[in-house]
């Protein structure tokens, strides 16, 4: 169903992104790394989904899920459960074979159907028996969370994939990010001292859809559903959420169940007050001055002067480097972009809310 707000996992589900599955099924064949980039909202989750469904060997981690979980500080014993999570949801006949090569590793034991990682099991240890048989396409979704691992930064978790990288040639990952200089950031593949330096990587780049794919998109939904809906309503529907995806299918799903244009839209603006209260209460705990910054943008004060002016008479005094820093941070993770000197709020839905605030 393409009004189905859960990620998807089969291709029919998805709507034209073809290509994009096709292509990381063929860079999980060609690189050892690849990325997978795209702001928030956009399906870098489904569409990795349906791609690693489709690849015999492919396992996803969701490490975001990884993170909050953790309490927000990743460690050994939730990355080894996450793990040996997606190692069970492997299927036959490769889930048979898996289990057999891992039957001779330190750590592993088994619980019936399925595999258990116990403390001292290490997971270089069970890559490489994997990459022995085979290997497997390891899907990291949200991988820029990996910074919180371990006591470094992630540096550790960084040195086993740099390990992998250079000596386990049947082991595939594939990073996803919406933040997406934080990722890049995190890798460090332009970085002299991170471990990954220097390495060849693959990256693909999941855009929004353009205005007629929108209008294609929702009129499938519609028609998948079995709704009649206006030309007028569709083109009103697309002006107020652009080409995002999740955006796109909150609207549909919820004018399936209402049959109502406005208690369509205002579904979709409760749903995104809700994510927002929480990103941004994850910003206002690092400083709230990005919140100021972003409101400042969203109510059009988009110049550096204009952002400083409106920052400085909301808080304080603020050195330029330290602005330049904030606005820099909230480029990298994907809040903001510039073009020409100006910048803009990448989500529009969301500079829509933080206008109304």
């Amino acid at each position: 169903m393409l009004f189905d707000p859960r990620p998807k996992d089969k291709r029919e589900d998805l709507f034209d992104r073809e290509e994009e599955i096709n292509m990381i099924k063929k860079y999980a064949e060609r690189y050892p790394a690849t990325l997978l980039l795209g702001i928030r909202r956009i399906g870098k989750s489904s569409i990795l989904k349906v791609a690693l469904n489709e690849i015999e060997n492919g396992i996803y981690i969701d490490v975001r899920k990884l993170h909050f979980e953790s309490g927000g500080w990743i460690t050994i014993p939730s990355l080894h459960s996450n793990f040996e999570k997606a190692l069970n949801s492997l299927k036959p006949p490769i889930k048979r074979k898996v289990f057999e090569s891992l039957k001779k590793i330190n750590g592993v034991s088994f619980a019936g159907i399925n595999i258990r990682f116990e403390k001292e099991a290490r997971i270089s240890d069970i890559l490489e028996s994997l990459d022995d048989i085979g290997g497997v396409v390891i899907g990291l979704d949200e991988a820029q969370y990996l910074r919180f691992f371990g006591r470094r930064g992630g540096k550790e978790f960084l040195s086993l994939i740099s390990y992998a990288y250079d000596n386990l040639k049947n082991i595939n990952f594939i990073f996803t990010g919406s933040e997406i200089g934080l990722l890049h950031d995190f890798l460090g593949i332009m970085d002299y001292d991170s471990p990954l330096y220097g390495r060849v990587y693959g990256e693909i780049t999941i855009e929004p859809f353009k205005p007629a794919l929108s209008k294609k998109f929702l009129a499938a939904g519609f028609k998948e559903g079995d709704v009649k809906v206006k030309d007028a309503e569709i083109d009103r529907a697309i002006g107020f959420l652009s080409g995002i995806p999740g955006w796109l299918v909150e609207f549909g799903y919820n004018y399936l169940t209402t049959r109502d244009f406005d208690k369509a839209m205002n579904g979709v603006i409760q749903k995104a007050e809700k994510f927002i209260e929480g990103e941004i209460g994850e910003l206002e705990k690092r400083s709230k001055r990005y919140i100021l910054i972003l409101r400042a943008i969203s109510m059009d004060f988009n110049r550096w002067e204009k952002i400083k002016e409106f920052v400085e008479g909301n808080d304080r005094k603020i050195p330029n480097s330290r602005l330049a820093s904030l606005i820099r941070k909230l480029e990298k993770m994907s809040w903001i972009k510039s073009i020409e000197g100006r910048y803009g709020i990448i989500d529009p839905v969301v500079e829509r809310i933080l206008k109304e605030k």
